[in-house]
């Protein structure tokens, strides 16, 4: 137990400092919040994020609170994960790969009291990371500008959850999190003219904040070996507290004069009402399958921007919209109590559809396309065979018709340690 106590906080430490460095190399952070991350543990990245409906004794399911009162009564559940990816961008004929890799997510769960289970995690909320330029000719003469786009940061989120069996069938939860991250984006403008004035823009935001969101599952025996059991989540928006500001710059290289501008909007930052439902039916233990359904409400928030006419920081509506994302998936066990370690693995597979919660010139942001398929491998010792190596593997697709479209290949590989902390042993 020592020697769990200190493993879990020492991968707690490193997934904070690794949470500071950005996952993603996609233009498209440069718009909203960022990408939104996942926040799926390594079981259900394998159905491709499946969650609302499903129920583990062995595995921590963040994205439905309610789920952690099935927690078993005997165990403590550490749950670590980490992804690599490769991207390929392509615009027109121009085409360019990038790789990646980041620590996703930390999290454990228990049971405190009969009916009732906690959790405890880290998750990353959004991920901003870009680095671009592109170049263009002023009408037919020689000269040539270039305007080069950075960005880098993100929200993180640590949460405390709780899930308690009212009675037989219904769970009710919540999880508090405390919001916090900052971001950079920068915009600068050169020339290859020596006497055109320079400039460079600077948007920037640090957040410390909340977020509440709830969860209901209603689990029924259909028959003899058939479950179903529906779920449902309800997330609840509000701004952030964060003070978003622009300085912009402009430099003249002959003079060497500068000036600064600096505007900040107050409290410019929001999250959306988000909610969700979702359907899982098993059958015997051996096989799950299920869909979710989830809609956030990004089209009622407001973004600060920059006006073209004034050069202000000003709030404007119809930079974001609610984004809708749909998910079917499910997992089979051949044989759970097999002395054969390929029947009892869990196969898992999922695919997702996901519109865009951002606009771009007045257009779409990308929508995504997304299919997983991954393994949940048990972990064999002498007195424990619940602990799981989940390993999966995620193809995702961002298009807009406008603009890029980027082509992500993902493995993402999870390990859940689940140790009988509370079993009391009896010596005879």
């Amino acid at each position: 137990m020592k020697k769990s106590i200190i493993i879990s906080l020492a991968v707690g430490c490193v997934a904070v400092q690794s949470m500071a460095q950005s996952g993603t190399n996609s233009p498209y952070s440069q718009y909203g919040l960022g990408i939104l991350s996942e926040q799926a543990q390594g079981f259900n990245r394998g159905m491709n994020g499946l969650a609302l409906g499903l129920r583990y004794g062995n595995q921590v399911n963040s994205l439905n609170p309610a789920s952690y009162s099935a927690i078993d009564s005997l165990t403590m559940i550490f749950d670590v994960g980490l992804s690599g990816q490769i991207t390929n961008f392509k615009e027109g004929n121009v085409s360019r790969n990038a790789k990646n890799a980041d620590f996703e997510y930390a999290v454990a769960a228990f049971r405190v009291f009969p009916k009732v289970g906690l959790s405890i995690g880290l998750i990353p909320f959004t991920n901003i990371g870009y680095d671009y330029t592109s170049t263009s000719r002023i009408g037919t003469s020689e000269t040539t500008t270039a305007e080069t786009h950075t960005g880098s940061g993100g929200i993180h989120q640590a949460f405390v959850g709780v899930g308690w069996n009212v009675f037989s069938g219904l769970s009710l939860g919540a999880n508090i999190s405390y919001l916090w991250g900052s971001y950079e984006r920068q915009i600068s403008i050169s020339s290859s003219d020596a006497y055109v004035n320079t400039m460079e823009r600077t948007y920037g935001a640090t957040v410390n904040s909340y977020k509440l969101d709830f969860g209901l599952q209603w689990e029924q025996r259909m028959a003899k070996d058939d479950r179903l059991t529906l779920g449902a989540t309800v997330g609840i928006g509000h701004k952030l507290g964060a003070d978003p500001e622009v300085t912009t710059t402009s430099s003249n290289s002959q003079t060497g004069v500068s000036s600064d501008n600096t505007f900040t909007v107050e409290n410019g930052l929001a999250i959306p009402m988000s909610y969700g439902v979702g359907v899982a039916w098993s059958h015997g233990g051996k096989f799950t399958i299920g869909a979710d359904y989830s809609l956030q409400q990004w089209g009622s928030v407001d973004l600060p921007e920059t006006d073209v006419n004034t050069g202000k920081y000003v709030m404007k509506s119809g930079l974001l919209k609610d984004r809708h994302k749909v998910t079917l998936g499910g997992e089979w066990v051949p044989n759970e109590m097999s002395l054969n370690l390929l029947e009892r693995v869990h196969y898992r597979a999922g695919v997702s559809y996901a519109t865009p919660y951002v606009t771009i010139q007045g257009m779409d942001g990308p929508k995504e396309y997304s299919v997983s398929a991954g393994f949940g491998i048990p972990i064999t010792n002498t007195y424990n065979n619940r602990s799981f190596l989940n390993i999966s593997g995620q193809w995702v697709r961002s298009e807009s018709s406008a603009f890029i479209t980027e082509n992500t290949f993902r493995i993402n590989i999870g390990i859940t340690f689940n140790e009988r902390w509370f079993m009391k042993w009896k010596v005879e």
